[in-house]
């Protein structure tokens, strides 16, 4: 067994080339081989979201807190809130995040796979996020 104290992780800002808008991300687990599962507490303020993107195993997104918007490729803006867990399959591209006005945060669980966890794409635009 093995017990990771919260104060032993610390918070990182979001990458812009990754991100739109103010998001925080809180490391909570990274499984020592060989297991390749990682997960991490992210917070998006109102308007914040993530660029286009995908995970070679898939990722599951777990809601926290807020109000936010999940979208695949081709797909519907879809509201998400606290309780709601969402699933993207392996290889799909999509993008979530913060609603317009109202901040949201979720866990976000996804596996590595030959040292990669997310493949990051273009950032989602201002008017594609707005429809």
């Amino acid at each position: 067994m093995e017990i990771t104290r919260g104060a032993a992780r610390s918070a990182n800002a979001g990458p812009a080339d990754w991100f739109t808008g103010e998001v925080r991300i809180d490391p909570l687990f990274t499984a020592p081989a060989p297991a390749r599962v990682a997960g991490a507490s992210v917070t998006f303020s109102p308007g914040a979201r993530t660029a286009w993107h995908t995970h070679p195993l898939g990722q599951t997104l777990i809601v926290t807190g807020g109000s936010g918007w999940a979208q695949r490729e081709g797909g519907p803006k879809e509201d998400i809130r606290p309780g709601d867990v969402v699933w993207f399959p392996p290889g799909e591209k999509h993008w979530h995040g913060a609603t317009a006005t109202t901040g949201m945060t979720h866990i976000a669980i996804q596996e590595t796979v030959d040292g990669r966890a997310v493949d990051w794409l273009e950032h989602v635009a201002d008017e594609e996020y707005r429809r």
